[in-house]
């Protein structure tokens, strides 16, 4: 377990150092936060109806919590995706515990990317906007937070991929997790949909990431405006820990599954479907 642990950390940080110098990659990466900061500054000014509270203020954290469950559940079901295509998998299926590696690996290199897109939208938008509280507080929850929504949302997201051999059919992934956006309180409040909503949406670690980020950031008051008014910070870390834990348990298992069917034919005839429609 520890060597897997280590083979693992020392693909992710390779592949992550290959990210750092990969325009496609980075430009994946970096876009969206470039989009949010656009909107953070057009919102500045702008206040929270029936408050004085700024209203880029207040979307800046939820943004940030949504960056973060995209980062580890689209762009790792995009990557894996990928990889089965192009052979990466079929590789590392040839060697001891590579899957399980191959899991870790991703963890550590999109868990580092999410993070440093996280850092391009804060630092700047903490000029942007005012009413930020940025205190020891804030940073203790960061603290937990944003390594939990790594582990709790990576995983998951290699499981998702883990069901889709074709790159073309992202967007089969992607519809839904985007809808499940649209409930969990990124942008809109959680509190103001119907009851039966609410319970959908606090299914899912998107809600509980905003949730986290807004309790790190914005100031106490703002509680009573979410559900149960408060910050619920026990719930929070035992939402994302059991997401965490199904998805370090069922990721690996459909890895090793996905594998097995995996071969130097399949990967093959992949290859030539796309270079078909390619053609075409």
């Amino acid at each position: 377990m520890i060597e897997t642990l280590r083979v693992g950390a020392a693909r992710g940080l390779i592949e992550f150092r290959h990210t750092l110098t990969n325009a496609q990659d980075l430009w994946g990466y970096f876009f969206p936060a470039a989009g949010l900061l656009v909107t953070l500054f057009f919102t500045a000014d702008s206040k929270v109806p029936g408050t004085n509270f700024s209203l880029g203020a207040s979307t800046l954290p939820s943004s940030i919590g949504m960056l973060l469950a995209f980062g580890g559940l689209l762009t790792v079901a995009q990557y894996l995706i990928v990889d089965r295509e192009d052979g990466t998998l079929l590789r590392a299926k040839a060697t001891p515990n590579g899957m399980s590696g191959y899991l870790v690996g991703k963890v550590v290199a999109v868990g580092g990317m999410t993070l440093a897109s996280v850092l391009v939208v804060l630092v700047p938008g903490l000029f942007l906007v005012e009413g930020l509280r940025v205190d020891l507080g804030g940073i203790g929850t960061l603290l937990w937070v944003l390594p939990l929504a790594v582990v709790a949302t990576v995983p998951i997201g290699a499981a998702i991929g883990s069901l889709f051999d074709n790159p073309r059919s992202f967007g089969m992934v992607m519809l839904p997790i985007l809808g499940i956006v649209a409930i969990s309180g990124i942008f809109y409040p959680l509190g103001a949909m119907p009851g039966w909503l609410q319970g959908v949406g606090q299914i899912f670690p998107i809600y509980w990431l905003g949730l986290g980020m807004r309790s790190a950031f914005l100031p106490d008051a703002l509680a009573a405006v979410e559900l149960g008014d408060s910050w619920r910070h026990f719930e929070t870390l035992g939402v994302l820990a059991a997401w965490a834990v199904a998805g370090l348990l069922l990721a690996p298992v459909l890895l090793r599954r996905m594998a097995r069917r995996e071969s130097g034919s399949a990967v093959a005839a992949r290859r030539e479907r796309a270079m078909n429609s390619m053609v075409r």
